[in-house]
């Protein structure tokens, strides 16, 4: 049921291709991240819907403040997260949903798994799209992920050691 979000994500971004490509990937990490942490079918759907709805303030952001920084996006991103949900979710999946889209660059205010996965997937997609150091990398891992996976796969791309296997 997400695939309505994804085509009203990508209606919605028109043709800002970049952040179209930018939240599909973001979506990538975060599904994969919530696999293999083993995450409730719930949880997941929340991740999924955030994920894909993060970066919808951004357009709003910029016709009205002209920028798209990230209290800019958490303030107008739900409101229209809100009209794209429409009511094909229940009230809390709404609801928490609104919630990651609003806070999603307010570290401070991580509160769950949902929210920890889509930090770190929106973290290893902009490291990567800023060309990041690897110094820079690691220190943004060592203070932001706390998943098995997210701290993987930051290894993979940072490191030149070797992921330590899921117990």
């Amino acid at each position: 049921m997400t695939n309505h979000v994804l085509y009203e994500m990508i209606r919605y971004f028109g043709n800002d291709t970049s952040l179209i490509n930018h939240t599909l990937k973001v979506y990538g990490f975060a599904c994969a991240i919530a696999e293999e942490e083993d995450v409730s079918e719930d949880f997941e759907k929340v991740i999924q819907l955030g994920a894909l709805l993060h970066d919808i303030g951004v357009p709003e952001a910029i016709r009205k403040h002209q920028s798209a920084a990230g209290n800019f996006q958490e303030q107008e991103g739900p409101s229209v997260a809100k009209q794209i949900l429409g009511e094909r979710y229940p009230k809390e999946t709404i609801e928490r949903v609104l919630y990651l889209v609003g806070n999603h660059h307010s570290y401070s205010k991580i509160d769950g798994m949902d929210f920890q996965i889509l930090v770190e997937a929106d973290f290893l997609v902009n490291l990567d799209e800023a060309k990041s150091s690897r110094g820079e990398a690691l220190r943004v891992g060592e203070k932001y992920f706390r998943t098995h996976t997210g701290k993987n796969f930051l290894r993979l791309f940072y490191e030149d050691t070797q992921v330590i296997a899921q117990e």
